[in-house]
């Protein structure tokens, strides 16, 4: 693949809601343009970005891919990276890898379904992370396609920035395309190429948008807005440099339509993109430290410093790890000594591959401004920084979504816990808003992710890269057993075996605590119960408090007193004192009115305000007690409560049913609660399950 500068390299991300046609989108630029050999379709399993297996099984997108187009008109060749993004919300992991290796946004909306969660949350991230935006409106064929409606719609979500640039109207039973920049219009045959015809008269609409971008172009460009001011016409270069201005800036985020099923405006498409949005030399990177920390600036200089940062892994079990990287200065080439910046190591250099989809192309260097990746970089993960050794960078890591939804993890053949532990975590390493670990009080291996679309492709994942098959279940909930009150028993070993036999005789009080675990104190006086003997008792009780008598679940809060006793001078020792001491809890525990725990956890909630009475609701249902409300910017409010832990596995799915995707929320332990009593019953019932 040719080489290109800065200058000539475009990275766009292409996001929007599920369904929206970004793929398609992708699919058609890249036949329209004739580096293709064919015309994928997502429907049938053929597209070049949605080619997984996962993805051809599901018909969506489901991982970021990287789609490379060149782009000429005239003498100037362009180089446009299309990181073609997952619409559903259950992959917003790779919405973010997406997003982290481009510097501009195109935000895919549907012509027939009009505005979207997708596509506010798209907007509202590009605009947080400073990304560059542009909107296509797709679907343009479809005879309930209403792009007038959806440019309003965009207007009211996204402000005065939305600007029209190309827009249809429909001549019988084709569509016309108007380009109001070069004030031209087009339709398109099968093949997608364009004929010139006459600006269809619209009316005054046609005025009205041309004016419309006119003032945009005119707020952007003090010397324009002058010239608008005084009320002369904009030329050609005037409007088309004044755009590309405002989209830098981020004042202006044109709109532009088409069909990609039918191949209409997919050639203005392209080259809006290319020669609309910023260049990747405009970037100046930041949040980029130095060996010592201090953040310094990263110019896309194709002389300076090799800087390169990883936005995504893949892991294959017979290929092995293929690092997708951004050059952000200088250029990577084979002889270069590589060196982690984040991590501190040198690293081997592999092999480096340009990518469309997951067809690689080799090539000798990766310049500065563009995307490939490289083969086999051993310790390397996503969200590392490659760098020459010597001259260290370090780039910082973009904020990844806190997965939410756990699920726990069991084998279908017994003994495959280590395979899928090995596996699940090698699936980790690709997916930041993955986490695996075994959890320490019920011994279940649980995975955490964004949904349950999310773990399915896990599951479905480790059994066709890994061979280990398994199922996901409800994790359990970690108990805990305290008790009520005071009392005093007696616990007595005796056995005799015919020679040395075994005695160990105490008396203990046991009684509620504040704090985790055993206390353990005595008060035996006049040696009824040898000192050497003590720690003997204490590690019975300590063994015996991991399993409580109500459920089998650990005791906490308790406090235990060694008072008086009996030894045999001959049968004594420390197992037989020990023994006496978990019969003396055994019954103790049982007198003592033991009682369960319940963990529970502090919820924050970010909600929509038109939902806010429904998750109050939701959190009232769920046993939960609402501590506070506090309003926050754009419409949303936080809802600070307490809810059981039990209550909260499936709270990820309510959270985005009941919002439509907009909410989002973090839930973490804070302490445990007596269960109330009418539902020990179950608890104890589940619990014979899993400790039998």
């Amino acid at each position: 693949m040719k080489q290109y500068t800065p200058e000539k390299i475009r990275n766009v991300a292409v996001m929007g809601h599920g369904n929206a046609g970004k793929t398609s989108l992708v699919e058609a630029i890249l036949w329209c343009k004739g580096q293709s050999d064919r015309l994928g379709k997502v429907d049938n399993g053929t597209s070049v970005s949605d080619y997984t297996e996962e993805e051809i099984k599901r018909g969506t997108s489901v991982f970021s891919s990287v789609v490379p187009v060149e782009v000429v008109r005239g003498g100037d060749e362009r180089k446009i990276n299309m990181v073609d993004a997952p619409g559903l919300f259950d992959y917003e992991g790779a919405q973010c890898e997406a997003m982290s290796a481009c510097e501009s946004v195109l935000i895919v909306v549907s012509g027939k379904s009009g505005m979207s969660v997708g596509a506010e949350k798209a907007y509202k991230s590009a605009v947080k992370n400073g990304k560059s935006r542009m909107v296509y409106v797709s679907k343009m064929d479809r005879p309930s396609a209403d792009f007038y409606k959806v440019l309003e719609e965009l207007k009211s979500a996204f402000g005065p920035s939305v600007c029209p640039v190309v827009v249809p109207c429909r001549d019988g039973d084709r569509n016309i395309y108007i380009n109001l920049i070069t004030d031209k219009a087009y339709t398109y045959d099968a093949g997608g190429n364009p004929s010139e015809v006459p600006v269809p008269d619209m009316e005054h609409r046609l005025e009205g948008l041309r004016s419309a971008m006119s003032e945009a172009v005119a707020e952007a460009d003090e010397e324009l807005f002058e010239k608008f001011f005084s009320g002369e016409q904009f030329t050609e270069e005037e409007l088309r440099r004044g755009v590309q201005q405002g989209v830098k800036d981020g004042a202006i985020t044109p709109v532009i339509c088409g069909s990609a099923l039918m191949l209409e405006a997919v050639d203005l498409t392209a080259d809006m993109m290319a020669h609309l949005l910023p260049s990747a030399a405009h970037d100046e990177s930041s949040g980029v430290e130095d060996e010592s920390g201090e953040p310094v600036s990263l110019p896309c200089d194709p002389a300076g410093d090799p800087v390169a940062y990883v936005f995504k892994t893949v892991n294959d079990p017979f290929v092995g790890r293929l690092s997708f990287v951004k050059v952000l200065s200088g250029k990577l080439t084979g002889d270069l000594k590589l060196y982690n910046g984040t991590r501190g190591e040198a690293v081997k250099m592999g092999k480096m591959v340009y990518l469309c989809g997951k067809k690689q192309i080799d090539t000798k260097e990766l310049p500065a401004g563009d995307i490939g990746a490289v083969t086999k970089l051993s310790g390397v993960f996503t969200g590392d920084t490659l760098c020459r050794e010597g001259k260290v960078y370090k780039v910082l890591a973009p904020s990844f979504p806190i997965p939410t939804y756990a699920m726990a993890v069991q084998p279908v053949d017994k003994g495959d816990e280590s395979k899928i532990g090995q596996g699940i975590l090698k699936l980790c390493e690709e997916d930041q808003t993955l986490h695996f670990a075994t959890d320490k009080e019920t011994k279940q291996q649980v995975l955490t992710g964004m949904g349950e679309q999310h773990l399915d492709v896990v599951i479905s994942r480790l059994k066709s890269k890994y061979g280990v098959d398994a199922k996901l279940e409800k994790p359990m909930v970690a108990y805990r057993e305290a008790i009520g009150k005071k009392v005093k028993v007696e616990g007595k070993y005796k056995k005799q075996t015919g020679g040395h036999g075994q005695y160990g005789h105490v008396w203990i009080e046991f009684e509620p605590c504040d704090g985790e675990g055993l206390v353990f104190e005595e008060k035996v006086f006049g040696g009824a119960v040898p000192k050497n003997y003590f720690p003997a008792v204490e590690k019975g009780l300590q063994e015996s408090i991991q399993h409580g008598v109500v459920a089998g679940y650990p005791v906490v809060g308790l406090k235990a007193t060694l008072l008086d006793g009996s030894y045999h001078p001959v049968d004594s020792s420390e197992l037989a004192f020990k023994t006496a001491a978990s019969l003396a809890y055994k019954e103790g525990i049982k007198q003592a009115g033991a009682y369960l725990l319940e963990p529970i956890g502090t919820l924050n909630a970010l909600v929509p305000e038109q939902n806010t009475g429904d998750i109050m609701g939701e959190v009232n249902k769920r046993r939960g007690r609402v501590l506070g409300m506090d309003p926050q910017d754009g419409g949303y409010t936080e809802i600070v409560a307490e809810i059981p832990m039990a209550e909260m596995s499936d709270f990820t799915t309510t959270m985005r049913q009941t919002t439509q995707g907009r909410g989002s929320f973090t839930f973490v332990f804070t302490r445990y609660e007596p269960l109330p009593p009418q539902l020990e019953a179950k608890v104890v019932e589940e619990a014979k399950k899993f400790f039998e």
